[in-house]
């Protein structure tokens, strides 16, 4: 999504500017734009009076923030001990062929970003592999091809001018 001032101006407004309303203003940001677009950085230390240098120590302190563009959806492997022992490694292989990126980069098309993680708590379940927020637990690379074909197939396309009615 592209930046747009007035789209930030208004999520500052919504918190009264506010100094102490700096993580929710860029918590709201987030949500919107998926990463914090450095204009729009500036636009809050500008109306939150907040020096710049301190915004982005919040922003890159919090693993929550992202201050470079992430894909539509997010993928994290679980590499913690339980996970790594039956198979994360092989299931992380997998996504990075199937993906065509390491963690911690975005595809080109900007639909999927891959992390990696030490441990998501729930090793019962290992290994997990999470894409926005749902959990694929006890994974094989067979499910996690599933798993990606789905959400690869949630790519919204354009209507053709044959596919529109005509009236």
């Amino acid at each position: 999504m592209k930046f747009i001032p007035k789209e930030v101006i208004k999520i500052i407004n919504k918190y009264h500017v506010k100094k102490s309303k700096l993580l929710a203003v860029l918590t709201d940001i987030q949500a919107k734009y998926n990463w914090l677009p450095p204009d729009a950085i500036k636009l809050v230390s500008e109306k939150l009076c907040v020096p710049l240098i301190d915004v982005y120590g919040v922003a890159s302190f919090y693993h929550a923030f992202s201050l470079t563009p992430r894909g539509k959806h997010i993928v994290t492997v679980c590499s913690g001990t339980a996970c790594h022992v039956r198979g994360a490694p092989i299931i992380l292989d997998r996504v990075q062929d199937q993906l065509g990126i390491s963690p911690g980069c975005t595809t080109k098309d900007d639909q999927f970003t891959l992390e990696t993680v030490n441990c998501l708590g729930a090793c019962a379940l290992a290994p997990i592999v999470v894409v926005d927020g749902h959990y694929h637990g006890q994974s094989t690379t067979q499910k996690i091809d599933l798993v990606l074909t789905k959400y690869k197939k949630k790519k919204k396309r354009k209507p053709t001018k044959k596919s529109r009615k005509k009236k």
